[in-house]
């Protein structure tokens, strides 16, 4: 049986913290807004691959509420994804993701975000995908007042 499942983040830009994506800190005067490091790609991922499995979101299992998971690297939320996965029967076939920036651009970027994802998942690289695009000026992502991501994973028992 293979089964797939979408994921949207987005966080807004706050001063004085890192910049991470995909598990990588990324150079830029800003940082994301959150609970966790509010790695905004890799919960994308981590909710497309909660949907492909029919569980809840990523607020179920790291409720940001939950003082003890302050500051988590998001990368261990994949780690719990790909857990929870095997625990299911499920193998992760594949990620795909989109990240909606004016800045920083980071694309050349992409294959340490996908080196990190992967390992998290227990996959190989060339199962994750990273893109990135604009939003031609528009809206909150084109006024630069935060990042969107989106994300689709396959998975299959």
């Amino acid at each position: 049986m293979n089964r797939v499942g979408i994921g949207y983040d987005v966080h807004s830009f706050e001063e004085g913290r890192p910049l991470i994506l995909g598990g990588v800190e990324i150079p830029h005067t800003r940082g994301l807004k959150g609970h966790s490091d509010a790695d905004v790609l890799c919960h994308a991922i981590a909710d497309a691959l909660l949907g492909a499995m029919g569980l809840p979101d990523i607020g179920f299992y790291f409720p940001p509420t939950d003082a003890s998971i302050e500051g988590i690297c998001s990368l261990r939320i994949l780690e719990k994804c790909a857990e929870l996965a095997k625990e299911r029967g499920y193998t992760i076939t594949n990620v795909d993701s989109s990240l909606v920036a004016e800045a920083p651009k980071v694309m050349k970027h992409a294959a340490a975000m996908k080196e990190k994802i992967a390992a998290a998942l227990g996959i190989t690289p060339d199962q994750v995908g990273v893109k990135a695009t604009t939003n031609e000026r528009m809206g909150f992502v084109g006024r630069e007042e935060g990042i969107a991501a989106m994300a689709v994973a396959g998975v299959e028992k």
